[in-house]
């Protein structure tokens, strides 16, 4: 008795919850994994393929044969073996006759069993018809040959077989995917050809590593004609450990300048990439293609056309990015999880795998030798009691006619077996003519030669080895096909970014006093005719492309970065650039770079320090920004300023007292970040007293006009004029003019605007 199980005073049997609900999800946990979701190793099939294909073989639906409804073969699924859902067993029958979900379908439909687009927009199995297909041929043909153990169907009215005698190893072949408890599997298919050869490997050196099955065995081999990227090494350690991943890539060709994409990964619904991509295209997030066709037909199953914007589109980056982005490359689970000969559950490499399916068929064929051998031996018992009938045909006739017990008459007097009598006594009249002896003694004479050759088959292992290869040359040359996945070395697709997609336009930046932020489309703008709120203007402004970032510099010394085609439009009045990033307390903005990330920008703070960096040194992903120029005590940041020729350029820097320095700005360094080298003699008492400080600060060639603005009035210094201010970096400068030395901003007139 069961030490959990109690009995009460009334007798009834009483269980811990615990323990039952324990015990019952055991139970069902394992039922769901060795009889429904995980296929086994010998044969590659779940109980409820094996038993479709057993019962259409038992409703004669050979290859050859005429098609039946599918609703007959599933009534009969159901009702003999399956007692489960007609819908889900019919669904499991329709996978098995896809080509394009079966490597090596095992059911032959006629009628719409679903489309690679949607493989489940199948017709209902009331209109449906099918059969076997010939390589159903590889499961069944050595059934009723004693090659495997029978058992009672769930009612016990009549058996099924445990397994199917497959000849090659269908779990490799076509593969499977399942969920159990605890536990999945997903095998993906393989070309029969190499399989084949891998086992025949297998049977002629049994110590052959995974890396020496790799060399036959490339790698898995889709139904679809996608390429396989995954790289060898990983295909390697996958067959190794039996668990992975692989990625598999359409293909596509070029024609006419339009891409032509002509076969899908597995499992993939064109209509569904169709769809990803016109998403993208309304999206705006594809502007280099300008037209997506399906042209697909019954000729070309895939045929889909991607339309480029012009000629000058890189094809191969508009077709990395759609399989970074859409289902034109996909990821596999692998797992060879399957259900071994001793009927567990496990996961195995793939030279464990096949020597395991060589021992269930080297168990087969022995069955189905000795299976052969006793019918042999057991016919040639019958003979040898029929011949001794022939030969004493007379005394035959006459204890026939004479005894009421003519059996046991005939075992005593010719000493045989009651099966010799038995089969004596069943013969015909037409059968006792002479020729019968000669034609007993000629099936004697073959019988007796097979025989001995299976005696011999089955005592000597080197001869069992040479039967098994050939019947599987056989089969392979049989059913056996190209590689239709080609093994191809790809590059990481990769996506266009953000940046990439964006048609390039003109922009303006504009930062106002009050740190508001806008862009303007173009660069004829002028920034100072928009509309600001009430107590802000204009404070600086920036030319550049909308695919560019927009940096912003604060009176701290930090740059942030704003993508420009996010920035709001000119047309409102913007918005603080505050809201989009985390300033320190009390930091104002001051100025604003846009350009190319090699672009030279001067950056100087108003104590008189500074140098020139590159564009990209100042872009940051971080919303607190990143800490560049460095700003002497009590000074302020200026307006950084984009620096055309590094060698040839100059710098002017103006003072609140009206001196001007220039010199060659190729006098100042060049550095990532910092405080920067003196640009003009400001002593730093005096700054930190806010008494002088830099007003202005301009870069220039040495063609320029400068026009130094004072309130309302504005001077005009050529450069012959500018000659007088020249002079040595870090230097105090000479004065201008008298009414225009309390600068308020200076301008640069370029040479042809002057001329």
């Amino acid at each position: 008795m069961n030490e959990d199980i109690t009995v009460n005073e009334d007798g009834v049997e009483q269980i811990a919850l615990k323990n039952y609900t324990q015990q019952a999800y055991l139970n069902y946990a394992m039922y769901v994994i060795n009889d429904r979701a995980l296929p086994t190793l010998g044969d590659g099939l779940k109980p409820v393929q094996r038993r479709i294909v057993y019962a259409m073989s038992e409703l004669s639906l050979k290859a050859g044969a005429k098609f039946k409804k599918s609703a007959r073969t599933i009534g009969d699924v159901i009702g003999k073996f399956h007692p489960h859902g007609d819908s889900a067993c019919y669904e499991a029958m329709v996978l098995m006759a896809q080509p394009f979900t079966y490597r090596y379908p095992l059911v032959d439909g006629q009628g719409n069993w679903g489309s690679q687009d949607d493989p489940k927009s199948f017709a209902a199995m009331r209109y449906t018809e099918s059969r076997l297909r010939d390589y159903a041929d590889v499961l069944l043909g050595e059934l009723g040959q004693g090659t495997v153990d029978w058992k009672p169907n769930f009612d016990g009215t009549m058996d099924e077989p445990e397994i199917l005698p497959a000849r090659l190893p269908n779990v490799l072949l076509n593969g499977g995917s399942g969920i159990a408890v605890g536990m999945a599997t997903d095998i993906p298919p393989h070309n029969l050809s190499e399989v084949a050869k891998a086992c025949i490997h297998l049977l002629d050196k049994p110590k052959a590593t995974v890396g020496d099955i790799c060399k036959i065995i490339k790698g898995p081999d889709f139904p679809t004609e996608a390429e396989l990227i995954t790289p060898k090494n990983e295909i390697l350690d996958l067959y190794k450990t039996g668990r992975g991943s692989l990625k598999a890539r359409a293909t596509y060709i070029v024609e006419n300048g339009e891409i032509v994409i002509n076969a899908l990964p597995y499992q993939v619904s064109g209509a569904k990439v169709l769809e990803q991509i016109a998403t993208q295209m309304q999206k705006k997030k594809l502007p280099m293609v300008v037209d997506l066709r399906d042209e697909s037909d019954h000729e070309n199953p895939t045929r889909i056309v991607v339309v480029p914007r012009s000629n000058r589109i890189d094809q191969d980056a508009v077709m990395s990015h759609l399989f970074s982005t859409t289902d034109l490359e996909k990821n596999y689970r692998v797992n060879f999880n399957m259900i071994g000969i001793n009927k567990r559950p496990q996961v195995k490499n793939i030279v464990a795998l096949l020597k395991e399916w060589l021992q269930f068929r080297t168990t087969t064929v022995k069955r189905r030798l000795q299976f052969r051998l006793d019918k042999i031996l057991d016919r040639l018992h019958i003979l040898d009691g029929l011949l001794i009938a022939y030969l004493n045909i007379d005394e035959v006739i006459k204890i026939i006619r004479k005894e009421d017990k003519p059996k046991p008459a005939l075992v005593k007097k010719f000493k045989i077996t009651e099966r010799q009598a038995d089969a004596i006594l069943d013969l015909r009249l037409r059968q006792l003519a002479k020729l019968e002896e000669i034609k007993i003694k000629a099936e004697q004479k073959e019988l007796s030669e097979e025989r001995k050759s299976i005696e011999q088959l089955l005592k000597s292992t080197a001869r069992l080895k040479t039967l098994i290869k050939s019947e599987i040359k056989a089969d392979a040359k049989r059913f056996g096909d190209d590689r239709r996945t080609p093994l191809v070395q790809r590059e990481e697709a990769k996506a266009f970014s953000e940046t990439e997609l964006l048609t390039t336009e003109p922009v303006t930046i504009i930062l106002s006093d009050k740190g508001w932020m806008r862009a303007a489309k173009g660069h004829d703008v002028d920034p100072g005719s928009l509309q600001y709120k009430s107590g802000d203007g204009f404070k600086i402004a920036a030319r550049g492309k909308s695919s560019q970032l927009a940096i912003f510099l604060d009176s701290t010394g930090r740059a942030y970065s704003l993508a420009a085609h996010n920035l709001p439009s000119a047309r409102g009045q913007g918005e603080p650039v505050s809201g989009r990033v985390n300033p320190p307390p009390g930091a104002t903005f001051e100025g604003v770079v846009i350009g190319e990330d090699d672009k030279d920008v001067l950056l100087a703070s108003d104590a008189g320090y500074g140098f020139v960096g590159k564009v990209g040194d100042l872009i940051s992903k971080n919303k607190s920004g990143k800490a560049i120029l460095r700003c002497p005590k009590g000074s302020k940041v200026l307006s950084a300023v984009m620096v055309n020729d590094y060698g040839n350029d100059l710098i002017v820097a103006i003072s609140n007292e009206g001196r001007m320095l220039v010199f060659p700005i190729s006098e100042l360094p060049r550095l990532a970040k910092g405080k920067g080298n003196k640009i003009i003699g400001i002593p730093s008492a005096r700054v930190v007293d806010r008494v002088e400080f830099v007003a202005a600060m301009a870069v220039l060639s040495s063609a320029d006009t400068l026009i130094v603005h004072a309130g309302r009035r504005h001077h005009n210094l050529r450069p012959a004029d500018l000659e007088h201010y020249r002079g040595e970096r870090g230097r105090r400068g000479n004065k201008l003019p008298q009414g225009f030395r309390n600068v308020s901003r200076v301008e640069v007139l370029e040479k042809e605007s002057a001329d």
